[in-house]
């Protein structure tokens, strides 16, 4: 599977590049990187997003505030808490910097710049290889001549790697086994509209576009035969937090009896969160929701609920698709297999 565009690049020593997603799909604009603050603006803004995809950034952003603020313990640990605040949901972002500190802080000094940079590249390797492998755990489980639907962004701009959801989908398009790929607008932000198209063409997959409010109406159809979606959090439970709108398209999927994938790498897997209860939910600014960019289509001064992520129970969720294998019910002890 070649990857026809690169997310996130590390510039050993000096800082990271990363594909600015706002500016998607009329421009292909790269950043760079080389400030703590920098990478804080960017991953607050969505330049940079994707649960897996945080983390990889959050373990090169720690190695970056090496070089901008130094490697002492008081200035890693400043950095590692400015950059863990700015997205609550994702588990990646917080887990990788928190990996990247104990490292560094294991460490005599003069060798935490190498060692940080060295940690940054490893994870960016793996990261490759897990997707690679997700995408051959979940392949088989999309039959020949289906259609599947999927909501939000999976694809490789939302790892770093070859996606999620979307790697499975690309995979099992190679094999043949997929028609088409319905995606959602994914309201108010449009990550289905403008990254997950985007990237549906770029791979040559057959893609059709509606809005988040006709996912129901298509699931009824029986004009898709699954759903498989990401996850930015999976509880020990398996409760899963993920866009929102996700919780919405599981619920119309087991009204109508197909099958509802979560694809995501085990670090997304919170151990420690025992169930949806206990994930933290980021809400956004009122104003993404009342026009988007530049225009304006709701009256100044409106209230708007603007949660980025809703929680799907595991009840309702067939099979989570990791590296590692597919976790089935009852996912307590279905997680807990993996390892």
């Amino acid at each position: 599977m070649e990857r026809p565009y690169t997310p996130l690049r590390i510039e050993r020593g000096t800082g990271i590049v990363v594909l600015d997603q706002t500016c998607l799909p009329h421009e292909e604009r790269y950043l760079e990187m080389r400030t703590v603050e920098a990478v804080g603006e960017a991953i607050r803004e969505l330049r940079v997003r994707g649960a897996p995809l945080l983390g990889l950034c959050g373990a090169a952003g720690l190695a970056v505030a090496a070089e901008d603020r130094g490697v002492s313990d008081e200035a890693l640990r400043t950095a590692m808490d400015e950059l863990d605040a700015t997205r609550p949901t994702a588990v990646d972002l917080g887990a990788a910097l928190r990996r990247a500190l104990t490292l560094a802080l294991d460490a005599p000094e003069e060798q935490r710049r190498d060692l940080l940079w060295d940690h940054a590249e490893t994870v960016a390797r793996e990261r490759l290889d897990e997707d690679e492998r997700l995408a051959e755990m979940g392949a088989p489980l999309i039959q020949p001549r289906w259609s599947v639907l999927t909501h939000c962004n999976t694809g490789a701009l939302a790892t770093g790697g070859r996606g999620t959801a979307l790697a499975v989908i690309a995979r099992a398009w190679e094999q043949g086994r997929i028609e088409r790929c319905y995606a959602t607008e994914t309201r108010p932000l449009l990550q289905g509209a403008r990254l997950t198209t985007w990237e549906l063409q770029k791979l040559g997959i057959p893609a059709t576009l509606l809005p988040d409010a006709a996912a129901a109406s298509l699931i009824a159809s029986r004009h898709v035969q699954a759903v498989i979606t990401g996850a930015d959090r999976i509880a020990a439970n398996g409760d899963t937090a993920n866009k929102v709108g996700t919780y919405g398209l599981a619920l119309a999927a087991a009204r109508h009896g197909i099958p509802f994938y979560i694809a995501a790498p085990m670090t997304t897997v919170d151990r420690a969160c025992r169930g949806g209860d206990g994930i933290p939910i980021e809400f956004r600014r009122e104003s993404e929701v009342g026009g988007f960019g530049e225009t304006r289509w709701a009256p100044a001064g409106v209230d708007a609920y603007n949660p980025a992520f809703d929680v799907t129970p595991a009840t309702l969720i067939t099979g989570i698709i990791t590296e590692r294998g597919i976790a089935e019910h009852p996912y307590e002890t279905g997680i807990a297999a993996l390892g």
